[in-house]
């Protein structure tokens, strides 16, 4: 079994989807890891270290789409996925992020290559899964980089401080979306002296919010069905969203610093700061909005940009996880080598148990058809009937 590691040709993509250490870990099982020269070093892993862990530098990287078994990649979508579909073969395995829930149309069209592809971002919320949960390891990092990316900016500093010059009062600092990104903002801020607020439509967020140091606000609004299944905040109605932002007005208004995480997985982000809201806060307050590349919680928001509106400053950074490119592709290498682990038997052999529910939820494509259920409801296909179990089989290429 050989696995491939190519270098990310997406525009200022820094990650690498497989580290030194992950391929050492791999190469327990007798499988072959192929790695295209220059993959890990926008990330802080040279290819020397991919050598000394096992690995086979590659310079030709057609021949790496051509010979791997198994293709591991950060972003498997856009030009990326289309040139590695176009080098691929029946039964090929091609593992990333594939932006499924909006991209299932261009998944549907790449079936009839016959290769097998997984979406990272479909990984269920299930206890067995949490160390394969891409999702929350770039969320942990987003939450963390926005409020150093808020103290960069703000004209003020984060903790209270008493000098000779007179007291410093600490900066405040609100969190609108306690995910897990937006715990780990509210940690953060807290860690550099903040005085944190926090709010979440759901009920549960309010134990979280407090674990972290921080204090929950809560709005007199009554919402139902504030949770999926998944673990994710629902999607509200306009009118919830309404009197949710005439009631927050207030709230922002006396903020220094605002970071918002809320995202819908599949759907346009919900705006919950509209610009008569900013037109009341103070200058000099910051805006980090980590929901930009789907649309932005900030009616102002400009994905990649930096806004400069009546004093404010509102940010809408890209691939966020991407500026702290080591640890990022160190947890994302982990969530992806425990997969890999899964799907491979002792003997280094691919197999695919469509009675695991992590393998059921996380396959797009197979055997030249669109068969995830999700997917194929979305893109208005007919149920199929559930894929067979393969069992391992030599490859055309061992």
């Amino acid at each position: 079994m050989k696995i491939g590691l190519p270098k990310e040709t997406v525009s200022q993509e820094t990650r690498v989807a497989l580290t030194p250490a992950n391929i050492s870990r791999l190469m327990k099982k007798p499988i072959q890891v192929l790695v295209e020269a220059g993959a890990g070093v926008a990330a802080g892993y040279p290819d020397q270290e991919y050598v000394d862990a096992g690995a086979t530098l590659v310079t030709d990287r057609s021949a790496l789409l051509k010979d791997a078994d198994i293709i591991t990649l950060v972003n498997a979508k856009g030009e990326q996925l289309d040139e590695v579909t176009a080098h691929s073969r029946p039964g090929q395995l091609v593992i990333g992020m594939m932006d499924p829930l909006v991209q299932y149309q261009a998944l549907a069209g790449t079936a009839a290559s016959g290769m097998t592809s997984i979406a990272l971002e479909l990984i269920p919320r299930i206890t067995r899964a949490q160390s394969m949960d891409v999702l929350s390891s770039i969320a942990t990092i987003a939450g963390y980089k926005a409020v150093i990316l808020a103290a960069q900016y703000a004209p003020r500093l984060f903790p209270m401080m008493m000098t000779a010059a007179g007291t410093l009062k600490p900066c405040r600092a609100f969190v609108m979306g306690v995910g897990v990104a937006g715990l780990q903002a509210c940690a953060t801020a807290k860690r550099l002296g903040a005085v944190v607020e926090a709010y979440d439509i759901r009920p549960a967020a309010r134990e979280q919010i407090l674990s972290v140091g921080a204090k929950p606000v809560e709005l007199d609004i009554e919402a139902e069905n504030t949770e999926t299944k998944g673990g994710y905040a629902a999607e509200q109605s306009d009118d919830f969203i309404r009197r949710q932002q005439q009631a927050m007005a207030n709230v922002l208004a006396q903020q220094d610093v605002v970071i918002t995480t809320a995202a819908i997985p599949g759907r346009k982000a919900p705006v919950l700061v509209t610009r008569e809201m900013v037109d009341a806060m103070k200058p000099g307050t910051v805006i980090v909005d980590l929901a930009a590349e789907t649309g932005g919680n900030c009616e102002l928001t400009q994905a990649g940009e930096v806004v400069l509106y009546n004093g404010v400053t509102i940010l809408g950074p890209k691939n966020i996880a991407g500026t702290a490119a080591t640890h990022a592709s160190q947890m994302y290498g982990t969530n992806l080598e425990n997969l890999l682990k899964l799907l491979l038997d002792n003997d280094g052999k691919l197999q695919l148990n469509f009675d695991d529910e992590i393998i059921k939820d996380t396959v797009v494509c197979h055997g030249g058809e669109l068969i995830n259920s999700r997917l194929r409801e979305l893109a208005g296909l007919p149920a199929l009937a559930a894929p067979q179990t393969q069992a391992p089989t030599e490859t055309e290429t061992e």
